[in-house]
């Protein structure tokens, strides 16, 4: 191994059935050092790591580490933890029923303490430490999904790790937090820790890390210093082609001409919800691309589960196409042809024991009554039109979903909803945690469906692709509408002074 090397993984392969996942892949971290791993969903991200990690064998090459004279062998996460490899999953995999201490410590107790005191007292200064806005008593689950994270990143710094795997940990994240973050992963850097960041966030890559090594399709493209790789040379390395400019993505959809255009074909007043969401009128127009945006806890969020009857409305008026409507549960919506792509697709979105064809139908088996259900045949065929249609990369229809790539899953809640023929269709953060190749399709999917009359709100972290779909964005704090932008105004300046100055009513 060379000197400066923590971590070196040579020649990795790894076959699933029908599939190559890993194809002679190299990976070299230094010492002290930020290195993010890149790629599209699919490219082997993921099965590197988890190779690394003891969750899945590899069929082929080595893995030395820092210390150790001669090759490791990981067989589980177990082993992995033992050697000094600490990882952070993009989906939190702590238990929210029990206390954050518990979380910080679970499986540790027997080797560092023995009572509650002792433990919520070094929970305390752990948590304290790193400026986490929680209490070591407080249960899990009732922190936001932004202090689970940061609790997962907790119990991965307190284990003293020489490796820390970072996989998409700052999804759930708002612009103060992930500052918290990079100043830790900074500290960590300076003590020789080495930190694998996998991220889809292009300016954080280029604001925190030293190093980026990209995979595509299962195979090494090259490693390189950060210095030495543009941005737009880095998609274009991940994608294997040029991009095509992000920027003209809305003037080339041309927009809805219908004769109804002007058409409002949604409206809410005065709705809010058991979610503290407070009272906001709405409307979108046929063939409309709308947006909520907002820093993170804004109400977001909130205020879309609202119109879809998935959190308790407290009050307000519904009109679909003119008429009064009444939703108080998702089945209402969904028979008034409104569709919903959640914001967190592995708790309320995928069913990931089900094949990605049962995922497909879901709901418009739903909608057609389970006692009614369709032929396999029919299925298939649905299956299939919206495998197409999307691209999904899929071995077969009855593939699991929970075995595609995170781009795919949502693609294929993506198909399910789009199978019932919405008239209006909500998308919560729907390019979350996928690759910029997806992101673009998606982006420009959401304005096809709005030429052809669709109704689209769309919610994402990142302003820059908010600014690409919309035309409207309805801009919200602390759970209010503090204004609403259009035309000259939709710009990032502007929204963050409205967010900054605006007035809640």
């Amino acid at each position: 191994m060379n000197e400066n090397s923590i971590l070196e993984m040579r020649n990795i392969d790894k076959v699933f059935p029908g599939v190559r996942a890993l194809s002679g892949v190299d990976f070299t971290l230094r010492k002290g050092e930020i290195h993010a791993l890149m790629g599209e969903n699919g490219a082997g991200k993921s099965t590197l790591i988890k190779v690394l990690t003891g969750v899945y064998p590899k069929d082929n090459g080595e893995i030395r580490m820092a210390g150790h004279d001669k090759p490791v062998n990981i067989k589980s996460p177990e082993d992995a933890q033992n050697i000094g490899i600490s990882t952070v999953y993009q989906e939190i995999t702590l238990c929210s029923n029990l206390s954050v201490a518990e979380n910080i410590f679970i499986g540790r107790e027997k080797s560092f303490f023995t009572n509650w005191k002792m433990r919520n007292k070094r929970a305390g200064e752990i948590l304290k430490s790193l400026d986490i806005p929680a209490s070591p008593t407080q249960q899990l689950g009732t922190c936001s999904i932004a202090v689970q994270q940061m609790v997962a990143i907790a119990r991965a710094v307190d284990m003293e790790c020489k490796i820390l795997i970072l996989d998409e940990p700052t999804s759930s994240l708002d612009e103060q937090e992930v500052a918290k973050l990079f100043k830790l992963m900074r500290e960590l850097k300076q003590r020789g820790v080495g930190i694998i960041f996998v991220t889809h966030f292009l300016d954080q890559v280029y604001e925190v890390c030293d190093r980026i090594t990209v995979l595509r399709d299962g195979k090494l493209v090259g490693e390189y210093e950060i210095k030495d790789l543009p941005r737009l040379m880095l998609v274009s390395k991940m994608l294997g082609k040029e991009l095509d400019d992000m920027s003209s993505i809305k003037s080339d959809s041309g927009g809805y001409n219908g004769e109804d255009k002007d058409k409002i074909l949604f409206e809410a007043e005065n709705l809010s919800s058991v979610e503290a969401v407070n009272p906001f009128d709405f409307h979108i127009k046929k063939g409309e691309v709308n947006g909520f945006t907002g820093l993170l806890g804004s109400g977001r969020s909130e205020s879309v589960r609202a119109i879809f009857g998935a959190d308790r409305v407290l009050s307000g008026k519904l009109k679909k196409d003119g008429r009064d409507i009444k939703i108080t549960k998702p089945i209402d919506a969904m028979k008034n042809k409104i569709a919903y792509l959640p914001e967190d697709r592995k708790e309320d979105g995928i069913i990931g024991d089900l094949s990605v064809r049962e995922n497909i139908i879901l709901a418009l088996q739903v909608l057609e009554g389970f006692f009614h259900p369709f032929s396999r045949a029919k299925a298939e065929e649905f299956a299939d039109e919206y495998i197409k249609l999307l691209e999904i990369k899929t071995a077969s229809t009855d593939t699991p979903v929970k075995s595609l790539s995170g781009g795919n899953q949502q693609k294929v809640i993506l198909a399910r909803w789009l199978l019932t023929h919405p008239d209006y269709l909500i998308l919560d953060e729907p390019t979350r945690g996928i690759d910029v190749g997806t992101k673009v399709e998606i982006q420009k999917l959401v304005l096809k469906l709005a030429s052809e009359g669709m109704g689209v709100t769309f919610i994402s972290s990142e302003t820059d692709e908010m600014l690409r779909t919309c035309s409207r964005l309805i801009v919200m704090r602390d759970r209010h509408v503090v204004g609403e932008l259009t035309g000259e105004d939709l710009n990032q300046h502007k929204i963050m002074s409205t967010i900054a100055e605006g007035e809640s009513e």
